[in-house]
C-alpha cells in the first residue's frame, strides 16, 4: 500500500499550498490564505468574520489580522450587521470580486487541464473518492485542529 501521506505531500506541493504566494493579480500579491478566504467571502451573501473563521478552521484573531491585510489592500470592506451591531460583515469590493473571480478561472482552468489527461470513469472516480474523503475528513475531531502530542 502506498504511504498515504507522501501522496498528500506531493499533491500539496503540486497544488502550490506550500507557496507563500498563490498569485499575483491586479497589481496584488495573494497568498494561498488570502486566496481562501477571498474564495469563501465570494461564495456567501455578506458572511460574518466568525463564518468564514470557522468555515477555514482559523480561530477568529488569526483570521481578523488576515482580513485586516485584506481592507487595506482593498480587496476587502467590512460593516456592521444592522440586526447585531457588534457582528461584522465581509463584503468583496469591485478589485476583490475582480481577484476572486480570476483565481476561480486560473483554477478551474488549471483542473481541466489536470482532469484532461484522466478517463471520463477516472474523472468520476477521483470526484466521488475526494467527495467520500471530505465527508470522512468531517467525521474526525482532528480535522482543522493543530495536531496534538500523545
Amino acid at each position: 500500500m502506498q504511504n498515504k501521506r507522501e501522496l498528500f505531500q506531493v499533491m500539496t506541493r503540486r497544488f502550490g499550498l506550500l507557496n507563500k504566494n498563490c498569485c499575483s493579480i491586479g497589481g496584488h500579491d495573494i497568498s494561498v490564505a488570502q486566496s481562501h478566504i477571498l474564495y469563501e467571502i465570494d461564495q456567501r451573501d455578506h458572511p460574518s468574520m466568525q463564518q468564514i473563521a470557522d468555515i477555514l478552521g482559523t480561530d477568529i484573531t488569526t483570521f481578523s489580522r488576515q482580513a485586516q491585510n485584506l481592507i487595506k489592500m482593498g480587496l476587502l470592506t467590512k460593516q456592521a450587521d444592522p440586526n447585531d451591531r457588534r457582528v461584522s460583515l465581509l463584503i468583496l469590493t469591485s478589485d476583490g470580486q475582480y481577484i476572486a473571480n480570476t483565481i476561480n478561472q486560473q483554477m478551474n482552468s488549471y483542473l481541466d487541464e489536470v482532469f484532461s489527461y484522466l478517463t471520463p470513469f477516472e474523472q468520476q472516480t477521483i470526484i466521488h473518492s475526494i467527495q467520500l474523503l471530505n465527508e470522512a475528513m468531517a467525521k474526525s475531531d482532528r480535522c482543522c485542529s493543530p495536531i496534538q502530542e500523545e
